[in-house]
């Protein structure tokens, strides 16, 4: 029999106060965890109790449990890595799609939600001006989005070819010749990994990490010298829209006229939708894919992946199942689960709708710029103290800050990673240490802002004595 709402309610209810509370406690408290993943595993391990617990009592000890163990991700004073907090309407629409539980992998099945997810997509589409043709599908992340962008590369590049990749696999095909600038997103190397692709060659790229076309059109020229029995060498070019620490964006106009192309815009791929930021995004649409991640910039809950192909027929061919027992739409839309490497699936799709719902064109357009203009407060403003070099030309969202020797800038970083008052990561960039900066909450205010500079000029003062 279906369960009863009375069986639901406390439990409920119990996790909405606690979502209150933590959501409430993110203009005050402290940024960084205050437990190791080793000192809390004594809260929820040990041996399987015999006899279960009332589901609310569940929710409560988890709540207390965790707490201690939470990076206040959501907080306007969150830098680290690119990853922001969630906006209302999204975060509402994930916990409906939760009580929902449906299994989106067929149009058949779950009309509501394939259908607000083939809305979203279309709304995507229009918003970043790509070909309205495409197929849109919602992944479990920007790595996999990639993947599928890829993939659906590989089946087109081996079907030109004169391949059937399908029925004879990869052992005797042609080999695609895969680049990639030098500063690319490694999980790229990783989705060529996983598509039996090999290691990619590595094109150089300039200062900001910028591809650069002339080095790309050698490095293609000598991989087309190099084909055999005078077969043409299938090529695919992996670009980027937005670098990990500059936020640059490679010239795409100059790169896809040399070779077909894939885009990972994992958060950079939001630019489009700002008509001054033309200049970063220009040639965008002349690709042949395209990746990006919804929690990313458009601020929905984790995880979502988005993948945009503009060829349909290799992305359902790549990722499509057909049997027997699955009862498919009949009018050719396509389903859910002809877009990503997935047959059963949630409708990650459903919060990204709610956004963009919630936010419009000019929301959505809003958001970044302000994602943009916080970043170039931050360059501004830490420029101006003595000792901080800002290594970036902040196009977009990222600030990369050294301050002098890799020793002072490693003790540097610790200082901002321990003040718990703002949350920054370290990394290496042009060969030396860094403090990276992520501008990618949506509410991030010029407190934030002030309060982010303070840490920083304190955790230098301190370092140097």
């Amino acid at each position: 029999m279906s369960a009863s709402e009375e069986r639901y309610r406390d439990a409920l209810e119990a996790a909405a106060g606690h979502a209150r509370r933590w959501l409430e406690s993110q203009g005050t408290r402290r940024i960084g965890p205050q437990a190791t993943a080793a000192e809390l595993a004594a809260d929820f391990g040990g041996p399987l109790p015999q006899e279960g617990m009332p589901a609310a009592e569940v929710v409560d000890y988890l709540a207390a449990k965790a707490e201690p163990g939470l990076m206040a991700m959501p907080s306007g004073r969150f830098f680290g890595w690119v990853i922001g907090g969630t906006l209302p309407a999204a975060l509402a629409a994930d916990w409906l799609l939760s009580a929902w539980d449906q299994n989106t992998g067929l149009r058949f099945a779950t009309p509501a939600t394939a259908a607000i997810e083939e809305a979203a997509g279309k709304w995507i589409l229009e918003l970043l001006g790509l070909p309205e043709e495409s197929d849109v599908g919602f992944a479990t992340g920007a790595t996999m989005a990639n993947f599928t962008g890829l993939a659906a590369a590989r089946w087109r590049l081996m079907a030109d070819a004169g391949w059937d990749l399908d029925g004879d696999g990869l052992a005797g095909a042609p080999r695609i010749r895969c680049f990639v600038g030098q500063e690319r997103h490694e999980t790229i190397d990783l989705g060529l990994r996983y598509l039996g692709l090999g290691r990619p060659t590595v094109v150089p790229s300039d200062r900001q990490g910028r591809i650069i076309p002339a080095e790309l059109d050698c490095a293609l020229d000598l991989a087309l010298s190099a084909g055999e029995g005078g077969r043409p060498v299938p090529a695919l070019v992996c670009l980027q829209a937005g670098n990990l620490h500059s936020g640059a964006f490679d010239p795409l106009v100059e790169a896809i006229a040399i070779a077909k192309a894939h885009v990972d815009g994992a958060f950079g791929l939001w630019a489009a939708a700002v008509p001054e930021l033309s200049a970063l995004t220009a040639g965008l649409g002349l690709a042949d894919s395209w990746g990006t991640d919804a929690p990313k910039t458009l601020n929905v809950p984790y995880d979502c992946g988005i993948v945009i192909v503009r060829d349909a027929r290799a992305l359902r061919s790549a990722m499509g199942l057909h049997a027997v027992y699955l009862i498919q739409a009949a009018d050719g839309a396509g389903d859910p689960s002809e877009r990503v490497p997935e047959l059963s699936r949630r409708a990650r799709g459903v919060p990204v709708w709610a956004a963009l719902k919630s936010l419009g064109r000019d929301g959505v357009a809003s958001q970044v710029r302000t994602l943009v203009h916080r970043a170039a407060q931050l360059a501004d403003q830490l420029a101006a103290l003595d000792g901080v070099e800002v290594l970036n030309d902040v196009d977009y969202t990222q600030v990369s800050l050294a301050f002098g020797d890799d020793a002072v800038t490693r003790a540097v970083t610790e200082r901002v990673m321990g003040d718990g008052r703002v949350w920054m990561s370290g990394s290496r960039w042009q060969d030396r240490d860094i403090l990276r900066i992520s501008v990618s909450n949506w509410s991030t205010d010029d407190a934030d802002v002030r309060i982010a500079v303070d840490a920083v000029r304190d955790a230098l003062a301190a370092v140097r004595g």
